[in-house]
């Protein structure tokens, strides 16, 4: 429920072809695709999909999509969106995360670097800072690292510096 809601407001790619890496099948070696990936099965290399890529099985390498989504997956590489990136609970992600914005009910050790919000749902567990322009940690979250609105309208740092006591005060 939670993810998927956060997730499917950036998906207007059902005209693309979805590719899928069926739960057996294990790939050694780069993925590339313009359209979606469907990843049930492993992939030991980086993957780069033009559309959306849903990965419930495991990935070792850095995977790049417009979107993605990782539903019970383990995941040891880098990932990257022009978008969302959604961990959903019960998936491990030994990388950092770079991002529009991103929904974590999962674990995560890695810093993440997202220039909108970031929603840490109550199973997330993350080890590592988080740059964003917003953050909301559910009661139950776990955090780790220092958290920093770096994308924010205001700075705190030039608010205080530009804030000058009255003499006398």
């Amino acid at each position: 429920g939670f993810l998927h809601k956060v997730f499917s407001i950036a998906s207007g790619s059902d005209s693309e072809e979805t590719s899928v890496i069926t739960e057996g099948m294990v790939i050694k070696g780069n993925v590339e695709s313009a359209g979606n990936l469907e990843l049930k099965g492993r992939v030991n290399g980086d993957i780069t999909v033009g559309g959306r890529l849903n990965v419930t099985g495991s990935v070792t390498g850095n995977s790049t999509a417009k979107e993605i989504y990782a539903g019970n997956a383990k995941i040891i590489g880098n990932i990257n969106s022009e978008s969302s990136v959604s961990i959903g609970a019960g998936t491990i992600v030994v990388g950092n995360i770079s991002a529009f914005g991103a929904a974590i009910a999962g674990a995560v050790k890695g810093d993440i670097d997202v220039h909108g919000p970031v929603v840490l749902d109550s199973t997330a567990i993350v080890k590592g800072n988080i740059r964003s322009k917003s953050v909301q940690i559910n009661t139950g979250a776990v955090l780790e690292g220092v958290c920093s609105q770096a994308y924010a309208e205001v700075s705190p740092t030039t608010f205080f510096d530009d804030y000058k006591p009255e003499k006398g005060e």
